[in-house]
Formats: structure tokens, C-alpha cells, sequence
């Protein structure tokens, strides 16, 4: 196959794995995606595939995917922000293909044992996307986990195996099993028609869809053991851009005249009086601990509801420029004068890298003008648990949904609903909020958890523990979400495993290279002792 041939199937990669996620979400154009990058990876006849050819198939393929994936980051700042993105995260796709090369080259070999080399063959290029997947979530600056292949599998029948091994299990299963329909494709095409050995790859789907079975059929946290009344309140925003800092007291009445419409309702006896509600990331950046007006009109509505707000806001540490992205408890019934109104609170941890802070400001604010637009935002160090209600409630603000321990952490401390306030405003009707939704679908089936997540303009939902839909807001329209979630019985084997899955499948991506290597150059030695 002629190189420029490779080239436009990597692209053709690129753009599969893209539609997998939302706006298109074809789960399953996730393993053609895998299987064509694998076919174009390997050797064919005469044809050995070099690493550094591996390179630039795999770029090649990551630079169409992110291209596609998140237009959305340069929609106000200009191209040149996606542009830069999509270049940096392909040179992981990069790596990723230069090692897929190696371990292609030694496991599809002829040989009297190509059937259990071949199986070998598609779980180390499993392993050794998910070691390239987990670097690029982690390093630099926090990572970037947007566009791992789990969270496009939230319509998609591996996600059960979400509950097993959370994301990362979910990632290697679709990772194999598109790996193992490329290699079968490599060896059905072969002269020796060697099918027992396409056959045996039969193995890696029915391994898989055993696990589904398992994970479909395994008990989770428990049983749900109450119910909980809550109010997820999206405001709206009076316009869109990069000015939406600039527009705080609106956005902040938006929010208090969405939630006292909602509580002429409580009073009328059309709605349930709710347990919590939930205001969206940013709902008040008018910090309510420094404004007066914004805290008393905030504990008046707090009292007419008798139940706590959730509050998104901007909370100066008194450094400089420096603040916190803060979700604050907001019980206006509190009678504890030391204590105020604020009864808990959650600072972001993980906080977006030349979005909400700056690496490197100086130089690149004296390039690009642009950047001064970026937050000077700090991370928090808090365990994303907060207590409202009586309820404890995981806290993943906006980005962090897109991190695992950001989920795992609260469920794993006794949260019984996680929720994700966002401000999704400055991406407009981009499909980055539907992208955050099924990220969150996955989320609740990952914990077995009810997941809520407030906007400040769409899309506003309440997902179910199942990853189901149960109510969900339009975009740019304000909405109140009042629904009943069972608590009780959140937790899962992934949750009780942690980095368990992730650690084992990037180490059989690191063993499968070693061997590619080591076979590699058992192979050149025998044949330099032939001449």
C-alpha cells in the first residue's frame, strides 16, 4: 500500500473516531476507527512499516481527530487555538502509531504460532493506546482527557463495562476490539489464507462481550435506600462570548428570577418542595461573600424553599489577581452566626490550562494579545465532597467531569449524587456541552450514581445510575429541572478498584512493546547470521 494511500486512510481514522463522540455519536465508528489505523499500521507484503512511519500515520490520524473534535476551543479566541490544540494532542496519536507499528511488525509475522502472536498483537496495540490515552490525560499542565474513546461509547453496548473497570476498561475493550477486526481483515487478506488464525481473534469479542454480560449482571453499590427532591436551575445568559465575566449581574439575576419563579410554584403546590438546588458553575460571579445585595438575595430564596442552593461563583484569595472557581452550600436557614449561610464548599482541583490559568503567562501574553484574556485561577485541594441537605454530594466542576478521579474520588468517600455544575456560554452552540453530557452518562454508570448537571445556558440534565436521560434542558433557554433521584446506593467495582484498570492496561501495552522490541531484534540478528 503506497504511502500516500496510508496517509488518506489515517485521515479517514481520524475522522471515524470523531464521529463517535456527539455531535454525530456513532459509537461504533470508534472500532472502524481503530481497525483502519491498525490495517494502515502494519506490514503488507514487501512493506515494512518503520516507527517513525508509524509517527506520521498516527499525527496523521490525531490531527483530523481533535480538528474535528473540538473546533468549539477556538470559537471566540480564533482557529489558531483549536489549531494548536489538535497539533499538540496528535503527537500522542503519534507515539501511539509508532509503537503500533513495532508491535504489528513482530505479532503479525509468518509463523507456525500467527494465532496466539496475533491475539497478543491486538491486546498490546489495546494496551499501548490506553498507556498514550492516560499520558495525554495526565501531562502537561493536568492533561487534556477530552476525546477518550470511553466517552464515546455512552449509547454504545460496552458501556456496561464502565461499572467493571470505569473508563479505562471501557477504553481497552473498544481499543481491542477494533484492533482485533483490523488484524483479522490483515490476515483474511493474506495468500496463505491463514483464517484459523483470523478466527482466533474471535476470542478478543467474546472475551468482551462476556465482561458486558458480567458487568450487565453484577451487583453494585446496593440497593437506593431514600429519595431526594432536587432543583437544577439554569438561568440563562443575555449574550454569548468571551464577555461573559463582564455580564455578572445579569447572569446572576437570571438565575434569582428562574429560582423565585420556581418557588412561586413550591408555594402553589405545583412543584414538590425540593431537598437541594443546584445553580450552575459561575451562577453568581458576583461573589455573594463580598456583596451584600447577592447574599441577601440569595438567603431570602434559600428560605422561602427551606433547602440550600448551590452556588457557582469567583472567590479572590486575597493574592493578587489570583482566585477560586467555587461551588458554595448556600443554607440561608443556618443560625450559626460564625458560620454564615455557607455550610460547605468545593474549589476546583482541576482547573483548565490557557482557559482558567495561564502556563508560561509572560511570554505568551507578549505573543498573543489573546492570552490575556485567561483566568488566574488556583486549584483547590478538597475531596469534591460536599454536604447540603444532609446529602453528600460529589462536586466535578465543568472540565473536571472529563477526569476520573475528579468522579471516583466522592463516590468513593460516601457521595450519593455527583454533580456537574457548568458555564458552557463561552463555547455558544458548539457541540461541547452535548460532548460534556455523554462524558457525565458515563460517569453515572462508571459509580452507579445519579448525576445532575446545572448550566448557566445548556444543556441542563438529570441522568440517571443506568446513564439514562431522565430530563434535560434546551441551549440557551432558562429551565428548571425538578425531579426525584434515589440515593443510597452509589459505588461500583470500578470505584472500589480506582487507577487498578488504568495501571494494567498501559502495563500491557509496555510489555507488548518490550517484547516487539526484543523479537525485533532476535529477527535481524538470525537473519544477519543467514548471510
Amino acid at each position: 500500500m503506497p504511502l500516500l494511500t496510508r496517509l488518506a486512510f489515517a485521515a479517514a481514522s481520524g475522522a471515524l473516531l470523531a464521529a463517535s463522540f456527539p455531535p454525530v455519536g456513532l459509537w461504533w465508528t470508534a472500532l472502524l476507527a481503530i481497525a483502519v489505523l491498525v490495517v494502515v499500521l502494519s506490514p503488507s507484503g514487501d512493506t515494512t512499516i518503520r516507527a517513525r512511519t508509524g509517527a506520521l500515520l498516527g499525527f496523521t490520524s490525531g490531527l483530523v481527530f481533535f480538528l474535528l473534535l473540538v473546533p468549539w476551543v477556538g470559537l471566540y479566541v480564533g482557529a489558531y487555538a483549536s489549531w494548536g490544540l489538535s497539533l499538540v494532542e496528535a503527537l500522542y496519536l503519534a507515539a501511539f502509531g509508532a509503537g503500533t507499528a513495532v508491535i504489528l511488525r513482530a505479532g503479525l509475522d509468518p509463523g507456525a504460532h500467527l494465532g496466539p502472536r496475533a491475539v497478543g498483537a491486538v491486546l498490546g496495540v489495546a494496551g499501548w493506546w490506553s498507556l498514550w490515552e492516560w499520558v495525554r490525560s495526565s501531562w502537561p499542565w493536568g492533561g487534556f482527557p477530552w476525546g477518550r474513546l470511553a466517552f464515546g461509547q455512552a449509547d454504545g453496548p460496552l458501556l456496561p463495562l464502565a461499572s467493571l473497570g470505569g473508563t479505562p476498561l471501557v477504553g481497552f475493550a473498544v481499543a481491542s476490539v477494533g484492533a482485533a477486526i483490523g488484524v483479522a481483515v490483515l490476515l483474511l487478506a493474506r495468500r496463505d489464507r491463514p483464517v484459523r488464525a483470523a478466527t482466533g481473534l474471535l476470542t478478543v469479542p467474546l472475551v468482551t462481550a462476556g465482561l458486558v454480560a458480567v458487568a450487565a449482571l453484577a451487583p453494585t453499590g446496593g440497593e437506593p435506600t431514600d429519595t431526594v427532591e432536587v432543583a437544577v436551575i439554569q438561568g440563562n445568559v443575555p449574550r454569548l462570548g468571551l464577555d461573559f465575566n463582564a455580564q455578572r449581574r445579569a447572569v446572576l439575576e437570571n438565575h434569582l428570577r428562574v429560582t423565585a419563579e420556581y418557588a412561586d410554584d413550591v408555594e402553589a403546590g405545583t412543584e414538590a418542595p425540593p431537598d437541594l438546588v443546584l445553580w450552575p458553575e459561575n451562577a453568581s460571579d458576583i461573589s455573594p461573600l463580598a456583596d451584600r445585595l447577592a447574599a441577601a438575595q440569595i438567603t431570602a430564596l434559600s428560605r422561602r424553599l427551606e433547602a440550600p442552593i448551590l452556588v457557582g461563583t469567583v472567590l479572590p484569595t486575597g493574592e493578587g489577581r489570583e482566585a477560586h472557581n467555587s461551588y458554595l452550600v448556600w443554607d440561608g436557614r443556618s443560625s450559626d452566626p460564625a458560620e454564615g449561610p455557607v455550610v460547605d464548599r468545593h474549589d476546583k482541583k482541576y482547573i483548565q490550562p490557557f482557559g482558567e490559568w495561564l502556563p508560561l503567562r509572560e511570554p505568551l501574553e507578549a505573543l498573543f494579545p489573546i492570552a490575556r484574556t485567561a483566568g488566574h485561577f488556583i486549584p483547590g485541594d478538597g475531596d469534591h465532597v460536599v454536604t447540603a441537605g444532609g446529602v453528600d454530594l460529589g462536586v466535578a466542576i465543568c472540565f473536571e467531569v472529563a477526569f476520573d478521579a475528579a468522579a471516583r474520588e466522592p463516590v468513593s468517600r460516601g457521595a450519593q449524587i455527583l454533580t456537574v455544575p457548568t458555564n458552557n456560554a463561552t463555547f455558544g452552540r458548539s457541540p461541547m456541552t452535548y460532548q460534556q453530557l455523554a462524558m457525565s452518562r458515563v460517569r453515572a454508570v462508571e459509580h452507579d450514581v445519579p448525576v445532575l448537571i446545572a448550566a448557566t445556558s445548556g444543556v441542563s440534565a438529570v441522568i440517571g445510575p443506568d446513564g439514562d436521560v431522565r430530563a434535560e434542558s434546551g441551549i440557551f433557554e432558562p429551565a428548571v429541572l425538578a425531579a426525584q433521584v434515589e440515593v443510597g446506593g452509589a459505588g461500583t467495582m470500578a470505584t472500589r478498584l480506582g487507577g487498578i484498570p488504568q495501571a494494567v492496561s498501559c502495563l500491557i501495552g509496555l510489555v507488548a512493546l518490550a517484547w516487539a522490541l526484543v523479537r525485533t531484534r532476535q529477527r535481524a540478528a538470525t537473519r544477519t547470521e543467514e548471510k
